[in-house]
């Protein structure tokens, strides 16, 4: 295979291009051309790496099929061979390019966007692919500098290889579980879990519907969650476990119904953790309550705040040897026992592993965490060229005023307070927030000084 420029360069939206993947609005911003050159570019960058097959998976949408055959037809048009490892959630696919050797893979999925929504995730060389490789992928198709040749499909269902992995992570008795998968792409796979685990198992939504007609997959809104809670209630479960769209977040809710967000759920699973590796690396979020790094610290970990993104948050594992990562939005991430990328099954699984290793009840164990009073993340629109122009503009005036901040990710503001955040969105057009405080009277004036932020920058906080 050689590579030659193309007569017509391939041109796309340049909105679809993100930091960590590559998502659009299907049939305005995202079409079928461009998964196919898409897939183009990313088989040639294989190429110039020697080649390969590339492991390729989609998710439930409506408009997948279609995208993931483009997909396909751009690999095989560049010499390569396809790996369709067909319907399921994103971290089977990531399952498959691990145990499969592959080379990459790429996972058509819209995660937790609307129904209209659709895009690509990407693994190379068992690596995250995000930043500059992904504008990379434009770069290659645009210039016409793609790869010709007559690759190959080959079908293969990992599904039981997976499923394996994921039960016989689990280490527990017999505890009464709440599903939901949203009607997303975990419903399958989430079904033939819960009839290896033990106990009583109560399925919601586990049939694949891209219209999710019960409720939008994303855990992290509280009205997503209210059938699940209204189900645990009910039947006097242990525990409720949610999914987002693709699988590789997870949600849970404990036996009082009550939400244990991201942050909560790290502290159980860092003092899990660093009993079998203590004073490891444990990596969190900068939207992650100052409660979970000195609680990682007070176990005897190393706590480290990171930039939000599941792409940059691997990455920074892999630099640090960090046996467990996550995020407030969901995305745990385990290199303890696993292959380090965020699972929303694996996770679930370990999170009812130590509780019924416990002996106790979720509510006890949220009930004993240390907590803050915070805000929940808040998003609001800001224009994509315009945001990340309001993250510099209050950055400058924080330096001038000589405010104590970290700008790993947005600016994260210390006071005697507490801290309040404002960061760009690396997936959507907007500005997200979080503020939290020692007292109700410190967030109110936390949320103050944002606000005031804001309205020098001409954004007018919710």
């Amino acid at each position: 295979m050689q590579i030659k420029p193309k007569a017509a360069p391939h041109r796309f939206d340049p909105s679809i291009f993100r930091e960590y993947d590559i998502r659009g609005i299907v049939g305005a911003s995202l079409h079928t051309a461009d998964a196919y050159f898409i897939a183009r570019a990313f088989a040639s960058l294989a190429a110039e790496k020697g080649g390969g097959a590339i492991c390729i998976g989609r998710d439930g949408r409506l408009s997948s099929p279609e995208m993931k055959e483009a997909i396909c037809q751009g690999i095989i048009d560049s010499g390569l061979t396809v790996i369709d490892i067909g319907l399921g959630p994103t971290p089977m696919l990531y399952f498959a390019a691990k145990t499969l050797a592959a080379v990459g893979g790429i996972m058509v999925t819209g995660s937790h966007n609307p129904p209209d929504h659709n895009g690509f995730k990407f693994v190379f060389q068992n690596k995250p692919f995000y930043g500059e490789a992904i504008t990379g992928l434009r770069t290659i198709a645009e210039n016409g500098r793609l790869v010709d040749g007559k690759g190959n499909i080959q079908k293969r269902d990992v599904s039981a290889e997976y499923l394996d992995a994921l039960a016989k992570a689990y280490d527990g008795d017999a505890l009464n579980v709440a599903w939901d998968a949203g009607s997303g792409a975990t419903g399958d796979i989430m079904v033939a879990l819960s009839e290896r685990l033990p106990g009583k198992h109560v399925l919601l939504n586990s049939e694949i519907d891209g219209t999710f007609p019960a409720h939008h997959p994303d855990p992290t809104v509280p009205e997503n969650l209210a059938q699940l809670i209204a189900e645990v209630k009910k039947g006097k479960m242990n525990a409720g476990i949610a999914f987002d769209g693709d699988g590789d977040r997870v949600g849970v809710v404990d036996d009082e119904g009550e939400i244990l967000w991201g942050d909560q759920l790290m502290m159980l699973y860092a003092e899990d953790v660093l009993k079998d590796k203590p004073g490891a690396t444990i990596i969190a979020d900068v939207k992650a309550s100052g409660a979970l790094f000195e609680e990682i610290t007070r176990l005897g970990g190393k706590a480290l705040m990171w930039k939000t993104g599941h792409s940059l948050i691997k990455a920074k594992m892999a630099e640090t040897g960090a046996p467990l990562a996550g995020e407030m939005s969901g995305h745990i991430f385990f290199a303890d026992k696993y292959f380090g990328y965020d699972d929303g099954l694996y996770a679930a699984v370990r999170l009812l592993g130590l509780l019924s290793r416990s002996g106790k009840k979720l509510s006890d164990l949220r009930k004993q965490l240390p907590r803050r009073i915070s805000t929940p993340e808040i998003r609001f629109a800001c224009d994509d060229t315009r945001k990340f122009t309001v993250i510099a503009e209050v950055k400058a005036r924080l330096q001038k005023s000589g405010a104590d901040f970290s700008d790993i990710d947005g600016v994260r503001v210390n006071t005697n307070e507490g801290w309040w955040l404002l960061r760009a969105s690396n997936t959507q057009a907007v500005l997200v927030a979080r503020c939290e405080a020692h007292s109700n009277d410190g967030l109110e004036r936390l949320q103050t000084d944002l606000r005031g932020q804001l309205a020098l920058s001409n954004v007018v906080f919710p």
